[in-house]
């Protein structure tokens, strides 16, 4: 990818519902790419143990940074609070 492509790249944080009834998030700068990975096998160790069941949620940014910034803030919420994020 040159530099005139690479300064649009978007990224995404997002939020999957495994079978296990449990939340899942992450940051990817393909949501479609990464989920169909996580639902292989083939994305998260956690994903790999919790398989996902739904895509709940998901948020564009301009930058990885923000998306990872973001992620971690969602990782650190109460399930409640990561509920009001989708149900909203």
């Amino acid at each position: 990818m040159d530099e005139k492509n690479k300064k649009y790249k978007k990224y995404y944080v997002y939020l999957i519902l495994t079978v296990n009834n449990t939340i899942y998030c992450g940051y990817t700068d393909n949501v479609e790419k990464r989920y169909i990975l996580h639902c292989e096998g083939k994305g998260a160790k956690y994903t790999r143990a919790n398989k996902p069941l739904k895509l709940l949620y998901t948020k564009e940014f301009d930058t990885k940074i923000d998306a990872m910034k973001e992620e971690r803030r969602i990782k650190k919420l109460s399930r409640k609070d990561k509920e009001k994020i989708f149900i909203s």
